[in-house]
């Protein structure tokens, strides 16, 4: 179990071994990198300087001067940013798609770039989003995507999307989401200094139907990594960029 994979291919070809199975809970793509600023899209286009910058805004919370400071720089290099943007994600996901071992059981995070999947997911990868799947003998749930934010990520939807996609998937013995439920703890990130956007809708769900297990990621660095809420045990699985390591889910 994997989650927030942000290009870290190497790790991720050897995250299946001994498993019968891998399961991904999105955010392939590395567009910045907080813990190391010269690596990502961002940097290879602007340089690390700009993207100390950055981050240091977003950090403050000073979106607006960071979406200006984003706006001046695409301005600068005079290029489309959609087509720039998507083939550098391109090059990212078929190292990302190459790396995934059969079978893996995959969904989108927040950063990711859905209507691209498609393309890449060979035979041996399946893609969920609000759907389910019977894995040795457990019923696993799969929702994708985050909340809007100031951020703007590339995959992020409205509440009632969100919570539509969560009825969708019912009841099931595992609930993987790439965002966690929207409890303090789960959703502070200690690096960052915020709280990121976790769901109401999920943790509602969590509460009435009970799965075994709620896993996710999203949060690289939360308060709390794992956490019990009622008949439920909560954990988040990520950040593998950082950490290299899969969970290993027994049963």
């Amino acid at each position: 179990m994997v989650s927030d994979v942000h290009g870290n291919a190497r790790d991720l070809a050897r995250a299946g071994e001994g498993a019968d199975a891998l399961i991904c809970l999105g955010d392939l793509v590395l567009f910045l990198d907080y813990a190391d600023h010269s690596r990502g899209i961002f940097p290879d286009l602007f340089g690390v300087e700009n993207a100390d910058r950055i981050v240091e805004l977003r950090t403050a919370r000073r979106f607006e001067e960071a979406r200006e400071l984003g706006k001046r720089l695409w301005g600068e290099i005079g290029a489309d940013r959609g087509s720039v943007i998507e083939k550098a994600v391109r090059k990212q996901y078929a190292e990302m798609f190459a790396a995934f071992p059969t079978p893996t059981y995959a969904t989108y995070g927040n950063v990711d770039m859905p209507p691209l999947w498609p393309e890449y997911a060979g035979p041996g990868t399946t893609v969920l989003d609000g759907e389910r799947a019977e894995i040795g003998g457990w019923t696993f749930g799969f929702v994708g995507g985050g909340l809007r934010t100031p951020m703007r990520t590339p995959y992020e939807i409205s509440d009632e999307e969100y919570a539509a996609k969560i009825e969708a998937v019912g009841e099931v013995d595992v609930l993987c989401t790439h965002i966690p439920p929207e409890v303090p703890e789960l959703v502070y990130d200690t690096v960052a200094r915020r709280f990121e956007r976790g769901s109401r809708a999920l943790l509602a769900a969590i509460r009435r139907t009970r799965p075994r297990y709620s896993l996710f990621g999203h949060v690289h660095q939360p308060l709390a990594r794992r956490m019990r809420i009622g008949a439920t045990e909560c954990v988040n699985v990520g950040h593998f960029a950082g950490s290299g390591k899969p969970w290993a889910l027994e049963w």
